[in-house]
């Protein structure tokens, strides 16, 4: 769930269910753990970011660490019979999908209308427990309910998997070490403080935890005991998973009291200056309404000074969005924007706004080839878009933006086809012929 998660082991989990998903699920049920399978061999490379240190000393010392940091004995010995190495974790760490889908089919599967009705009928399930999480930390229901929608529709595919197994795996596994060795430690803390026994930790691969998948740190941190039982259970208990996810959103990813995420809206104006389409662009409403922003239905923004930037999702052509301050909270807890804006639209759908407005012709996106080689000649001309993966990232984004501007291409930062043969030093007929609102 966070900018360090791996970015759709929940989401895949929670795709595979959705077709067939067109009324409201029953109550969660705890799904039946996956034993600890016994561990498999450590790869050469695991064990070279710790001095060549065998998997069995590096648990010694990471279990002494722990009694160093206030855990139990006792906690370390219920946890041990679990905390065993197991190389496909980290094999599937290495090879884990990514976000390759634009957004308007991603936005559909992951916020259709029956999780939209699914949401709102939790709200009203809830409702106490929604309303004072609400009064206490300032997030409204809508918020919560979308994220415990995507990450585990409602407590329906939180994962089978032994949390500790892949916990320590990915500890010992050079990539993220200090990371999974501090996430350990968080869960035997869990465990210390008895909110979850080392066999109720069950979970996805990647180590999260709960209906709205926690890493153990923020299930430590930020876990509050909503139903009065005197545990803090994000497995089975509604309340708390409500009000932990609240205290995590306020307090974590320092969400604004009372202010808007995300609103749809629409560009009215030709000649619009598509280089202000950025997140890192903040401009007064009153200002976006000069240049021509309004909402959907035509009515104006209002005149005054709340700051936002413009989201354009899928460039020019498709849907667009303000963005306000609280929306960085999204893209704290996952830095995919498609995940991040899909979550806030799925906020905005169950609190009561009409779906988005459909582009009024596909939008064409470039192949993964040719995403890829746009990514490469980038790199050639001295950008750093991170991986070159063939996928959109926020870098990559930005690299493109800068290369319209450059050869006086709309600069809505979506890579297309005329950008493309620019690069390869090819000319194709030339996007400002091109209608330029929706």
């Amino acid at each position: 769930m966070f900018k360090t998660r791996f970015a759709i082991a929940a989401v895949t989990m929670i795709a595979a269910s959705a077709a067939s998903a067109q009324q409201l699920l029953p109550a969660p049920t705890r799904q039946p753990p996956t034993a600890a399978r016994p561990a498999t061999v450590p790869s050469s490379r695991a064990a070279a970011c710790h001095n060549g240190q065998s998997f069995e000393r590096f648990l010694a010392d990471l279990k002494q660490r722990a009694v160093s940091e206030g855990v139990s004995q006792q906690a370390i010995a219920e946890a041990s019979p679990y905390l065993v190495y197991n190389q496909g974790i980290v094999n599937r760490d290495r090879g884990q999908r990514v976000f390759g889908q634009i957004f308007t089919e991603f936005a559909g599967r992951m916020a259709a209308p029956y999780r939209m009705q699914q949401g709102q009928q939790r709200i009203k399930t809830y409702a106490a427990a929604f309303a004072r999480a609400e009064k206490e930390y300032g997030v409204p229901p809508a918020v919560i309910a979308a994220f415990w929608g995507l990450e585990s529709d409602f407590g329906a595919n939180m994962g089978n998997l032994p949390t500790l197994p892949s916990l320590v795996s990915l500890a010992y596994d050079c990539r993220r070490s200090e990371m999974f060795q501090n996430e350990t430690i968080a869960a035997l803390k869990i465990i210390d403080r008895g909110d979850l026994s080392a066999d109720e930790m069950v979970g996805s691969w990647a180590g999260e935890l709960g209906q709205t998948q926690f890493l153990p740190t923020h299930y430590f941190n930020y876990a509050v005991d909503y139903d009065g039982d005197g545990h803090r259970n994000l497995l089975s208990s509604g309340p708390d998973v409500i009000g932990s996810t609240a205290n995590y959103i306020a307090n974590g990813l320092k969400w604004r009291r009372g202010e808007p995420w995300l609103q749809e809206v629409r560009v009215t104006a030709s000649g619009f200056p598509w280089d202000q389409a950025d997140l890192t662009t903040k401009l007064p409403r009153s200002k976006w309404a000069q240049l021509g922003i309004a909402y959907p239905d035509g009515r104006p923004l209002p005149n005054d000074d709340m700051p936002a930037s413009l989201l354009l999702p899928m460039g020019r052509m498709g849907p667009a969005f303000l963005a306000y301050a609280n929306f960085a909270a999204y893209t704290e807890w996952n830095n995919s924007l498609i995940y991040s804006t899909t979550a806030g639209y799925l906020a905005s759908r169950i609190a009561g706004s009409p779906p988005m407005l459909r582009p009024s012709g596909p939008v064409a996106q470039l192949p993964f080839n040719e995403m890829k080689e746009l990514q490469q000649l980038l790199v050639r001309a001295g950008f750093n878009v991170g991986k070159v993966d063939g996928v959109l990232g926020q870098a990559s984004r930005s690299a493109v933006k800068a290369m319209q501007i450059k050869y006086g291409l709309p600069a809505d930062s979506w890579p297309s086809a005329e950008l493309l043969a620019r690069m390869r030093g090819r000319t194709q007929p030339t996007e400002a012929a091109m209608p330029s609102v929706r």
